[in-house]
């Protein structure tokens, strides 16, 4: 399983990739620094034209209902936990 770390560059990278910096972007520190297996990952604050783009960057993808699918199964098994 990759880091907290890794996955937040992962986002940071993916999001830099479609035109989308979140400067806030980052592992939150008291989650992180506890015995919490899941640490979560802070998104920040962004100025309104960063949430505008990722908006549209997001309306933009096609999402297929086998996605919506799997987004459902996934919540569940982690609300499950």
């Amino acid at each position: 399983m990759r880091s907290t770390e890794e996955i937040v560059q992962s986002l940071r990278e993916a999001l830099a990739g479609v035109g989308v910096v979140l400067p806030s972007l980052s592992v939150d520190p008291v989650t992180g620094a506890s015995d919490e297996p899941f640490a979560l990952v802070d998104l920040g604050r962004c100025n309104v034209r960063t949430a505008e783009h990722l908006t549209e960057v997001l309306r933009s993808l096609p999402v297929r209902e086998a996605l919506r699918a799997r987004v459902r199964q996934v919540n569940r098994e982690m609300k499950s936990r």
